[in-house]
């Protein structure tokens, strides 16, 4: 598989995944149980589209965690990361200029009546969940990981969206706020997200792997950055 096609495949997965889960939000007019069908199933679509060609991380903090479990190098995490971005803000540019700027707003992030710290708790927590269960069916050779991954996005998001729009990917909270202009709190989208990927790493190490030598794992880590 050439690397090109492994990047490409991400980019238009994400694209997938932001277009259409996005898509959902502003169509449904803010129906939690639509919206999360809409992001469960999105993931579901590139997964059997791509997955097979770059595992269908679709999300920059996902790749993260694959990363720090060494299941991709460095140079593939940097430009995965890259091609999410590209794909989510051109999913987002294609939803504007089909039903206009303003209308991409519905699909931006906020927290309601959460204050900022709870806000970044949930995100933390929900992609917490979402990286331990993605790391485990990411090196699964069943038939249905991809089913688990994306039921896993569904539950989450049926259950954060009316608390933080259940953001839980740096790329796709970026977009719509690109095309808003929404940009309050969007910390929490992308430092949540971060600390409960690395923890989830943790917690799958931890749980699944029984891998307690976490001094060894940080070594390798920095050799394969160096």
């Amino acid at each position: 598989m050439s690397n090109w096609q492994k990047y490409l495949a991400e980019a238009f997965g994400t694209f997938v995944l932001a277009g259409i889960g996005c898509g959902v939000v502003i169509g449904s007019g803010g129906d939690g149980l639509s919206i999360a069908v809409g992001f469960g199933f999105a993931w579901l679509v590139a997964l059997y589209t791509i997955g097979r060609v770059s595992g269908g991380h679709l999300n920059p903090v996902l790749t993260l965690a694959a990363f720090l479990d060494r299941a991709i190098s460095a140079k593939d995490a940097l430009v995965y990361v890259a091609a999410q971005f590209v794909g989510a803000i051109g999913a987002l540019g294609v939803v504007a200029w089909l039903v206009g700027g303003d209308a991409t707003a519905a699909a931006a992030n906020g927290y309601g009546g959460l204050n900022a710290f709870k806000a970044f708790s949930v995100e933390a927590i929900l992609t917490l969940i979402l990286t331990a269960a993605f790391l485990t069916l990411l090196r699964s050779e069943a038939h249905t990981k991809y089913l688990g991954m994306g039921f896993t996005l569904l539950a989450l998001t049926l259950f954060g969206f009316g608390l933080t729009t259940a953001g839980m990917n740096p790329a796709r909270s970026l977009a719509p706020a690109i095309f808003s202009g929404e940009w309050s709190g969007i910390w929490v989208y992308f430092v949540g997200p971060i600390v409960g990927a690395v923890a989830g790493w943790v917690l799958h190490r931890l749980i699944v792997r029984g891998d307690t030598k976490f001094t060894d794992d940080l070594g390798e880590i920095k050799e394969s950055v160096s």
